[in-house]
Parts: structure tokens; C-alpha cells; sequence
């Protein structure tokens, strides 16, 4: 079968334009056919999000797994009551699971097995999840996936393997590393994406075309009249900041979750120790890191940080107010785990803040501990980043549509 078949390059670029334009007039809400929707490990559901209700509503989710109960009563709650909770391989196993059928199959196989931060990441079984992911495509009889995944596995044993076992179920793939902060996220988080499509080659409209840019890359703003022509789409905007998502929140009061509506339920702290607090003042500008610590203030540096004297310079960092934030990952309660202090006050981020640092909005409800928020939060693909990529698989789907008729 040859992908390109009756495609005409011109009509695709026209109709990606007329789908960026839709969206963001609110138009694609308005369309009759909605496209039906899996989502395989889906966590709190940030995929779901971004193709479901930031996608113009262009796809209505039908049915969605996880593992962690507390992930799917945070899915259930803000998607309505179909996700399944429990281990996939059992579930397919079991012969009274009925998967419905879809027309795109969405999901981030847990990357533990990829993850630089897994020293034991050889023969790692997770590596393999991407299997039961598969079996499900195949089951709902979808036209497209879009699997999410750590930038290590694009290049990977297991990258080829997922390659050629889509293309002998009659896909062909793209796949690619894209930043979060290219499509509006305010944090320059990095992902691979393998998008397989059943009726036509995806690398023919894949990556999205960025929405925002780096305004600090000076050959960018030498050719921004054409910007055009260089994968952003026009009148792109700068890349959204710290300061962006942020700012307007008030200090966080007291340490726990707050029972209301509000944006506020999630922005509570901690109950820092007198040493915790003589670190965070000893650092108090932007950007600064443990090494700045240890320079400003050595009998307040722990031993462990002194002895390795190279590697994790965004240990115990500040955030800068001016740029987007660096990747959000379970644990950004911890400034000792990565750059998660506040710019100016003397705390780590709160779970609003980084909420919407991952480009949550304030309205989605998550459900369960602080631990379960904060690993929902973290371990999530940022909504807006897989509402971009919705756009185009809305494209793929349309793109079907129009050669049917």
C-alpha cells in the first residue's frame, strides 16, 4: 500500500491551517462527528485532557485503564466513568473484557524501563508494556495511536520493535523528541512521541507545527517574518514563563489540602525545618543552585553534595521568573530533587503551582493524598502539549474522512 496515495500536499497544509484556525476560534466543538477515544495508562488523564477539552472537544474518551486506583478516580472523576482500574495484561487476559472500539488509542507505557534515573533499567520489564498498548489498538480496531514516552526510548532495541510490530499491523510511524514549551506548556519538559496511522504516511503532517518559541534563539527572531516557514505557525508566541502561570497565586497558607473549589485547594506548604529555611535564604536569586550553596554557606551544604563535585546543577535550584521551568517530575515538593524553589519566596513550588507548570487548569479536580497528587502531577503528559498533538491526529482523521467520500 503506498500512504501518500491521493494526497495532495497543498490541501494538507491548507486543512492543518483550517484546524489550527477552529480550534482556536472554538469551532471544532461545533463539529458533528467526534472521534472516539482510548486512553492506556492514562494516569490522572492529562492526554485525555488535552484531546478531549483542549482539542476544541474533537474527541470524546470511551474507555481508559490504570494501574493506581487513586489515577483512576481522579480520570473517573473529571471524565466521567470509564476507566478501568488493574494490571492491562490481566485485563486483556480475562475473557469478559470487552474493549469498544475507537478510532485513536492514546497512552505513555510506564518509562521506568527507559528512564536515565533507573540504574537498573536493563531487562527492566516495563520495557514491554508497550505490548498490551498494541493489543488494545488492534482490539478497538483504531486508524491511529499516539504513544508517549522518556526521549531514551526513540533509538532504543525497543523503539524497532515497536516500529516494526505497528507496521506488520498495517501502520506506518513517525516518531520524534518534542518540547513541551514549543506548544505552550511553561516548562521545557521533553517527550518522544510514536504516532502510527493506518491510511496514510503521519511523517506527512507530524510534528505540529510549534505554537510558541524561544525568544531568546536570536536566528529565530532574525527570521520571524517567515516563521511561517520554519515549524511554527503563524504569529507564534513567545514561550510562556514561570511568571506566566504563576504569578498571580497568593503565599500559600497552611499544609494541607483545602476542602474548596478552587484554585487555592492545592496551594498549601510545608513546615520547613529551621535548617531548611537557613538554605533556601542563603540562595535567594533566581537561578541559583546547591553550588551557589555551598559557596555562599558550606556549613549549611550536606556532605554528599560537597564531595560530588560535578552533575546535578539543578539540585536545590531557584526558578527563574523569565523562563519556563525546568521538567516537573513526582517529587517537586523536594528542592532537593531538582529546581523546584519558588523565584522569590523561600519554599519549594506548591502542587498548584506545578500543576500549572504541567498546563492543568485550575478546574481540573484531582483526587487523594499529597503523595497521589503530586505523583499524578509529575508523571502526567502536559494536557496542552497533547492538545497540539490532538490537532494534528484531528487532521489524520479528517484527512480519512475526505478521501472516503
Amino acid at each position: 500500500m503506498n500512504y501518500q496515495d491521493g494526497i495532495d500536499q497543498t490541501l494538507l497544509i491548507k486543512e492543518d491551517e483550517r484546524i489550527y484556525g477552529d480550534r482556536n476560534k472554538g469551532k471544532l466543538a461545533r463539529k458533528c462527528k467526534r472521534y472516539r477515544l482510548i486512553d492506556v495508562f492514562a494516569g490522572a488523564g492529562g492526554m485525555t485532557l488535552g484531546f478531549s477539552k483542549m482539542c476544541g472537544h474533537a474527541f470524546e474518551p470511551v474507555w481508559a485503564n490504570d494501574f493506581n486506583a487513586y489515577c483512576v478516580e481522579t480520570y473517573n472523576r473529571n471524565f466521567g466513568y470509564h476507566c478501568v482500574a488493574g494490571d492491562i495484561v490481566d485485563i486483556l487476559k480475562d475473557p469478559s473484557t470487552v474493549i469498544p472500539e475507537a478510532d485513536v488509542v492514546i497512552g505513555g507505557p510506564p518509562c521506568q524501563g527507559f528512564s536515565l534515573l533507573n540504574k537498573n533499567r536493563e531487562g527492566d520489564p516495563r520495557k514491554q508494556l508497550w505490548r498490551p498498548f498494541l493489543e488494545v489498538v488492534e482490539r478497538s480496531k483504531a486508524s491511529v495511536f499516539v504513544m508517549e514516552n522518556v526521549p531514551q526510548l526513540l533509538g532504543s532495541f525497543e523503539h524497532g520493535e515497536i516500529i516494526g510490530t505497528a507496521e506488520s499491523m498495517g501502520f506506518k510511524c513517525w516518531s520524534e523528541k518534542l518540547t513541551a514549551a514549543d506548544y505552550g506548556v511553561p516548562q521545557k519538559r521533553r517527550r518522544a512521541f510514536i504516532v502510527g496511522c493506518r491510511h496514510m504516511d503521519p511523517a506527512l503532517i507530524f510534528p505540529p507545527k510549534k505554537t510558541h518559541y524561544d525568544p531568546g534563539n536570536g536566528n529565530f527572531q532574525k527570521s520571524f517574518p517567515q516563521i511561517g516557514n520554519i515549524g511554527h505557525i503563524p504569529g507564534a508566541a513567545r514561550w510562556r514563563t514561570v511568571r506566566d502561570a504563576i504569578a498571580d497565586l497568593p503565599k500559600p497558607e497552611g499544609t494541607e489540602i483545602r476542602a474548596e473549589n478552587s484554585p487555592l485547594d492545592l496551594h498549601f506548604g510545608r513546615s520547613p525545618t529551621p535548617k531548611s529555611m537557613a538554605r533556601y535564604s542563603a540562595i535567594p536569586e533566581e537561578g541559583m543552585n546547591r553550588f551557589d550553596l555551598q559557596k555562599r554557606a558550606p556549613e549549611l551544604t550536606p556532605a554528599c553534595w560537597i564531595r560530588k563535585k560535578s552533575g546535578g546543577t539543578d539540585l536545590f535550584g531557584r526558578l527563574w521568573w523569565n523562563r519556563p521551568a525546568f521538567t516537573i517530575r513526582t517529587e517537586f515538593f523536594k528542592p532537593e530533587k531538582g529546581r523546584y524553589l519558588h523565584p522569590v519566596q523561600h519554599r519549594p513550588i506548591t502542587h498548584r503551582e506545578a500543576a500549572r507548570l504541567q498546563s492543568f487548569p485550575d478546574e481540573f479536580r484531582f483526587t487523594g493524598s499529597k503523595i497521589q497528587i503530586a505523583r499524578q502531577i509529575g508523571n502526567a503528559v502536559p494536557p496542552l502539549l497533547a492538545a497540539r498533538v490532538a490537532d494534528v491526529v484531528y487532521l489524520l482523521l479528517t484527512m480519512k474522512e475526505k478521501r472516503n467520500d
